[in-house]
């Protein structure tokens, strides 16, 4: 990470340089002696959790700062969901007609880029949660594109890995998934969700409600594929229950393509949102 301030004080750095090459001795070599900063027994200790949750929150802001990137259109969309090329591997049927949105996703992505680079990489980058299925489409299409792309991942019981096609300097790790989520929706100028599973339902109704409470501000956001969302989730039955409001129903729009997408962002109605469309 870059650090262009100038200071008359000894750098961290330096220290840890210096720390590393002391002689070893007991005294030395016990844990108490490591500085605090670069011992990382101490930074996983319970007590230190608010720590942590800083350092989370602190290191993707200053490294999309670093990077001048505004604004971001996020995509959400199932881990399992394979490529055309890949559906014959598919676990099962429904999967395999899902892999459709797969290339959505990367047509989408592609397109939003072009209007990416225009801007310098600095608005409508691509962010995805870094892992595959629809998250690697996202960000494959930006490669194509030729822009940049972020990738969001999370430490998992089961290994994961960045996506071959997230941005290298733009590819992160995070422990909470809370401070995850909330990085996706910080510069987000829109939201644009996939089918997916448990993850994608919980980013989908976690953003949703934000911006039906009023600690977001609205957005664009856009579900691929009408009716996937209509079969899992009985939408008008929450507006009939009185469970939502009939207005709530309008925080978001059914698309089926990327260019279908990007028009309904373009043309999106919502208070603010022209004020952060590139060339507007």
């Amino acid at each position: 990470m870059k650090d262009d301030r100038r200071s008359s004080l000894r750098d961290a750095g330096t220290d840890c340089e210096t720390a590393r090459a002391v002689p070893e001795t007991p005294q030395t070599l016990s844990p108490s002696y490591r500085l605090a900063f670069a011992d990382d027994s101490f930074l996983c200790r319970d007590e230190l959790r608010p720590v942590r949750l800083q350092l989370e929150l602190l290191k993707f802001e200053m490294l999309l700062d670093e990077h001048q990137i505004d604004s971001t259109v996020v995509l959400f969309g199932g881990a399992r969901i394979p490529s055309p090329a890949d559906k014959a591997s598919a676990g099962t049927q429904t999967l395999a007609d899902l892999s459709q949105f797969y290339e959505e996703a990367r047509r989408f992505a592609k397109l939003v880029t072009e209007k990416s680079v225009a801007s310098g990489n600095r608005d409508w980058v691509i962010c995805t949660g870094g892992g595959p299925g629809v998250m690697e489409a996202g960000n494959r299409g930006a490669e194509e594109a030729g822009g940049v792309s972020i990738g969001l991942n999370i430490v998992l019981p089961h290994e994961q890995a960045p996506n071959p096609y997230v941005t290298p300097d733009l590819a992160f790790n995070f422990h909470y998934f809370a401070i995850r989520k909330m990085h996706f929706l910080m510069r987000a100028a829109a939201i644009c969700v996939f089918p997916g599973g448990f993850g994608t339902l919980d980013e989908l109704f976690e953003s949703l409600t934000l911006i039906q409470t009023g600690r977001m501000k609205r957005v664009p956001f856009l579900l691929f594929g009408r009716d996937f969302w209509e079969r899992i989730i009985n939408w008008d039955a929450l507006a009939e229950a009185g469970t939502i409001s009939q207005d709530d129903l309008s925080l978001f729009r059914f698309v089926e393509t990327g260019e279908e997408a990007l028009a309904a962002i373009e043309n999106w109605e919502a208070h603010g949102v022209r004020d952060i469309i590139p060339g507007r």
